[in-house]
Protein backbone atom coordinates (compact mmCIF):
# COMPACT_ATOMS: atom_id res chain seq x y z
CA UNK A 1 0.00 0.00 0.00
CA UNK A 2 2.89 2.59 1.06
CA UNK A 3 4.23 3.04 -2.67
CA UNK A 4 0.92 1.51 -4.44
CA UNK A 5 -0.64 3.64 -7.43
CA UNK A 6 -3.12 5.88 -7.72
CA UNK A 7 -6.64 3.86 -7.65
CA UNK A 8 -5.63 0.83 -6.30
CA UNK A 9 -6.55 1.70 -2.67
CA UNK A 10 -9.51 3.63 -1.61
CA UNK A 11 -8.02 7.49 -1.00
CA UNK A 12 -8.30 9.05 2.72
CA UNK A 13 -10.77 11.50 1.77
CA UNK A 14 -10.80 14.89 3.05
CA UNK A 15 -13.10 16.49 6.11
CA UNK A 16 -13.75 13.08 7.32
CA UNK A 17 -12.24 11.29 10.29
CA UNK A 18 -8.76 10.23 8.84
CA UNK A 19 -8.15 14.04 7.76
CA UNK A 20 -9.00 15.16 11.17
CA UNK A 21 -6.55 12.70 12.53
CA UNK A 22 -3.74 13.87 10.46
CA UNK A 23 -4.76 17.68 11.32
CA UNK A 24 -4.41 16.51 15.13
CA UNK A 25 -1.30 14.88 15.10
CA UNK A 26 0.22 17.39 13.11
CA UNK A 27 -0.74 20.35 15.81
CA UNK A 28 0.49 17.85 18.24
CA UNK A 29 4.10 17.32 16.37
CA UNK A 30 4.34 20.80 15.74
CA UNK A 31 3.12 21.88 19.20
CA UNK A 32 5.84 19.48 21.03
CA UNK A 33 8.74 20.63 18.29
CA UNK A 34 8.00 24.45 19.07
CA UNK A 35 7.78 23.93 22.76
CA UNK A 36 10.84 21.06 22.95
CA UNK A 37 13.23 21.98 20.49
CA UNK A 38 15.68 24.53 22.01
CA UNK A 39 16.37 27.27 19.79
CA UNK A 40 19.14 29.95 21.36
CA UNK A 41 19.89 32.02 18.45
CA UNK A 42 19.12 32.62 14.87
CA UNK A 43 22.49 30.17 13.70
CA UNK A 44 19.94 27.55 15.49
CA UNK A 45 17.35 28.30 12.95
CA UNK A 46 19.68 28.32 10.13
CA UNK A 47 20.96 24.84 11.08
CA UNK A 48 17.41 24.22 11.33
CA UNK A 49 16.01 25.73 7.65
CA UNK A 50 19.16 23.38 5.99
CA UNK A 51 18.40 20.43 7.61
CA UNK A 52 14.57 20.40 6.82
CA UNK A 53 15.50 21.85 3.35
CA UNK A 54 17.70 18.63 2.65
CA UNK A 55 14.83 16.68 4.16
CA UNK A 56 12.11 17.37 1.94
CA UNK A 57 14.65 17.51 -0.97
CA UNK A 58 15.43 13.74 -0.35
CA UNK A 59 11.97 13.68 -0.40
CA UNK A 60 10.80 15.13 -3.13
CA UNK A 61 13.44 13.42 -5.46
CA UNK A 62 11.72 10.04 -3.89
CA UNK A 63 8.30 11.46 -4.80
CA UNK A 64 9.74 11.86 -8.50
CA UNK A 65 10.83 8.66 -9.14
CA UNK A 66 7.71 7.03 -7.54
CA UNK A 67 5.81 8.50 -10.25
CA UNK A 68 8.44 8.08 -13.33
CA UNK A 69 8.01 3.79 -11.62
CA UNK A 70 4.23 4.51 -12.31
CA UNK A 71 4.73 5.37 -15.63
CA UNK A 72 3.64 8.98 -15.22
CA UNK A 73 6.80 10.41 -16.84
CA UNK A 74 4.56 12.14 -19.40
CA UNK A 75 2.46 14.01 -17.35
CA UNK A 76 4.48 16.90 -15.95
CA UNK A 77 1.97 17.95 -13.49
CA UNK A 78 2.70 15.02 -11.33
CA UNK A 79 6.32 15.45 -10.71
CA UNK A 80 7.82 18.43 -11.53
CA UNK A 81 8.07 20.98 -8.41
CA UNK A 82 6.87 24.04 -9.56
CA UNK A 83 3.84 24.32 -7.57
CA UNK A 84 3.00 27.38 -5.14
CA UNK A 85 3.97 24.97 -1.71
CA UNK A 86 6.68 23.58 -4.21
CA UNK A 87 8.51 27.08 -3.69
CA UNK A 88 9.51 25.77 -0.26
CA UNK A 89 12.33 23.48 -1.78
CA UNK A 90 14.11 27.30 -3.27
CA UNK A 91 13.11 29.17 -0.97
CA UNK A 92 15.02 26.86 1.70
CA UNK A 93 17.92 26.73 -0.09
CA UNK A 94 17.89 30.66 -0.57
CA UNK A 95 17.27 30.96 3.13
CA UNK A 96 19.49 28.53 4.69
CA UNK A 97 22.03 28.39 2.33
CA UNK A 98 22.64 31.70 0.65
CA UNK A 99 23.37 35.28 2.05
CA UNK A 100 22.12 38.78 1.51
CA UNK A 101 19.51 39.78 -1.21
CA UNK A 102 18.63 35.79 -2.08
CA UNK A 103 18.88 34.86 1.33
CA UNK A 104 16.39 37.69 2.47
CA UNK A 105 14.10 36.31 -0.78
CA UNK A 106 13.80 33.02 0.81
CA UNK A 107 13.08 34.40 4.84
CA UNK A 108 10.38 36.10 3.70
CA UNK A 109 8.74 33.24 1.19
CA UNK A 110 9.31 30.89 4.23
CA UNK A 111 7.81 33.38 7.34
CA UNK A 112 4.80 34.45 4.97
CA UNK A 113 3.39 32.78 2.11
CA UNK A 114 4.86 29.55 3.01
CA UNK A 115 3.58 29.30 6.28
CA UNK A 116 -0.27 30.22 5.13
CA UNK A 117 -0.01 27.48 2.33
CA UNK A 118 1.22 24.87 4.68
CA UNK A 119 -1.83 25.82 7.22
CA UNK A 120 -3.91 25.76 3.98
CA UNK A 121 -2.84 22.42 2.82
CA UNK A 122 -3.64 21.07 5.86
CA UNK A 123 -7.41 22.31 5.74
CA UNK A 124 -7.77 21.02 1.96
CA UNK A 125 -5.45 18.60 1.06
CA UNK A 126 -6.89 17.44 -1.82
CA UNK A 127 -3.58 16.96 -4.27
CA UNK A 128 -2.58 13.87 -1.26
CA UNK A 129 -5.36 12.55 0.85
CA UNK A 130 -8.38 13.45 -2.00
CA UNK A 131 -5.81 10.97 -4.24
CA UNK A 132 -3.98 8.54 -1.76
CA UNK A 133 -4.89 6.34 1.26
CA UNK A 134 -3.75 7.97 4.00
CA UNK A 135 -0.50 5.10 4.93
CA UNK A 136 0.96 5.98 0.98
CA UNK A 137 4.22 7.55 0.49
CA UNK A 138 2.95 10.17 -1.27
CA UNK A 139 0.37 11.22 2.05
CA UNK A 140 3.01 11.05 4.42
CA UNK A 141 5.58 13.08 2.01
CA UNK A 142 2.64 15.79 1.43
CA UNK A 143 1.97 16.28 5.09
CA UNK A 144 5.34 15.95 6.36
CA UNK A 145 6.40 18.51 3.66
CA UNK A 146 3.57 21.16 4.78
CA UNK A 147 3.89 20.98 8.30
CA UNK A 148 7.52 21.48 7.13
CA UNK A 149 6.12 24.88 6.13
CA UNK A 150 4.48 25.35 9.18
CA UNK A 151 6.84 24.83 11.91
CA UNK A 152 9.88 26.99 9.67
CA UNK A 153 7.01 30.55 9.59
CA UNK A 154 6.86 29.61 13.17
CA UNK A 155 10.00 29.60 14.55
CA UNK A 156 11.15 32.60 11.99
CA UNK A 157 8.23 34.43 13.11
CA UNK A 158 8.91 33.33 17.11
CA UNK A 159 12.48 33.72 17.39
CA UNK A 160 12.70 37.41 14.95
CA UNK A 161 14.59 35.99 12.94
CA UNK A 162 13.38 38.16 10.34
CA UNK A 163 10.75 41.05 10.45
CA UNK A 164 8.15 41.11 7.72
CA UNK A 165 7.20 44.56 6.67
CA UNK A 166 4.77 45.55 3.76
CA UNK A 167 7.63 46.56 1.60
CA UNK A 168 9.26 43.08 1.66
CA UNK A 169 6.70 41.90 -0.86
CA UNK A 170 8.66 43.22 -3.83
CA UNK A 171 11.19 40.03 -2.27
CA UNK A 172 8.02 37.44 -2.29
CA UNK A 173 6.32 38.70 -5.61
CA UNK A 174 9.64 38.26 -7.64
CA UNK A 175 10.01 34.81 -6.23
CA UNK A 176 6.81 33.79 -7.25
CA UNK A 177 7.11 35.97 -10.96
CA UNK A 178 10.08 33.38 -11.38
CA UNK A 179 8.58 30.37 -10.48
CA UNK A 180 5.63 31.15 -12.77
CA UNK A 181 7.42 32.15 -15.72
CA UNK A 182 9.53 28.52 -15.33
CA UNK A 183 5.81 26.94 -15.05
CA UNK A 184 4.56 28.85 -17.51
CA UNK A 185 7.48 28.16 -20.27
CA UNK A 186 7.20 23.92 -19.02
CA UNK A 187 2.90 24.10 -19.06
CA UNK A 188 2.91 25.55 -22.85
CA UNK A 189 5.88 23.26 -23.61
CA UNK A 190 4.54 19.76 -22.21
CA UNK A 191 0.79 20.53 -22.24
CA UNK A 192 0.98 21.17 -17.68
CA UNK A 193 -0.40 22.97 -15.36
CA UNK A 194 1.85 23.75 -13.07
CA UNK A 195 1.24 26.80 -10.30
CA UNK A 196 -2.39 26.27 -11.58
CA UNK A 197 -1.86 29.26 -14.02
CA UNK A 198 -3.67 27.38 -16.53
CA UNK A 199 -6.74 26.09 -15.10
CA UNK A 200 -8.59 25.85 -11.97
CA UNK A 201 -8.17 22.87 -9.77
CA UNK A 202 -10.29 22.23 -6.32
CA UNK A 203 -11.06 26.14 -4.85
CA UNK A 204 -9.06 27.56 -8.04
CA UNK A 205 -11.93 26.45 -10.56
CA UNK A 206 -14.02 29.27 -9.02
CA UNK A 207 -11.57 31.68 -10.19
CA UNK A 208 -11.40 29.93 -13.76
CA UNK A 209 -15.19 30.88 -13.79
CA UNK A 210 -15.03 34.41 -12.52
CA UNK A 211 -11.97 35.19 -14.44
CA UNK A 212 -12.83 33.48 -18.00
CA UNK A 213 -9.75 34.18 -20.38
CA UNK A 214 -8.33 36.37 -17.86
CA UNK A 215 -7.88 33.85 -15.13
CA UNK A 216 -4.00 32.91 -16.16
CA UNK A 217 -2.73 36.41 -15.33
CA UNK A 218 -5.26 36.42 -11.98
CA UNK A 219 -3.55 33.35 -10.82
CA UNK A 220 -0.36 34.64 -11.27
CA UNK A 221 -0.93 38.09 -9.54
CA UNK A 222 -2.84 36.48 -6.64
CA UNK A 223 -0.12 33.92 -6.36
CA UNK A 224 2.28 37.13 -6.34
CA UNK A 225 0.15 39.14 -3.53
CA UNK A 226 -2.57 37.11 -1.59
CA UNK A 227 -0.63 34.56 0.29
CA UNK A 228 1.97 37.73 1.00
CA UNK A 229 -0.67 39.35 2.65
CA UNK A 230 -2.17 36.73 4.79
CA UNK A 231 1.42 35.62 5.74
CA UNK A 232 2.13 39.19 7.51
CA UNK A 233 -1.46 39.18 9.44
CA UNK A 234 -0.16 35.16 10.69
CA UNK A 235 2.77 36.63 12.22
CA UNK A 236 1.01 39.77 13.42
CA UNK A 237 -0.91 37.70 14.80
CA UNK A 238 1.84 35.26 16.29
CA UNK A 239 3.87 38.00 17.68
CA UNK A 240 1.07 39.50 19.70
CA UNK A 241 0.30 36.22 21.49
CA UNK A 242 4.04 36.38 22.44
CA UNK A 243 4.34 39.80 23.46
Amino acid sequence: MFFAKPDVYPACGLYNLKHLFCVLIIIAILYFCIKKITIKDKEDITKIIKMLTITVWILEVIKIIFNFIIGNINNVNTYVPLYYCSILLYAGILSGFAKGTLKKIGDIFLASGGMFAGIAFLISPGTSLGIYPLFHFISFQSLFYHAVMIYLGLIIVKYNYVTIKLKDIKYYALLIFIICSFAYFINISFNGNLMFIEEGFGLFSFFENIFGNLYSLAMIFGQMTIPFFLGIIISKLIIMKNS
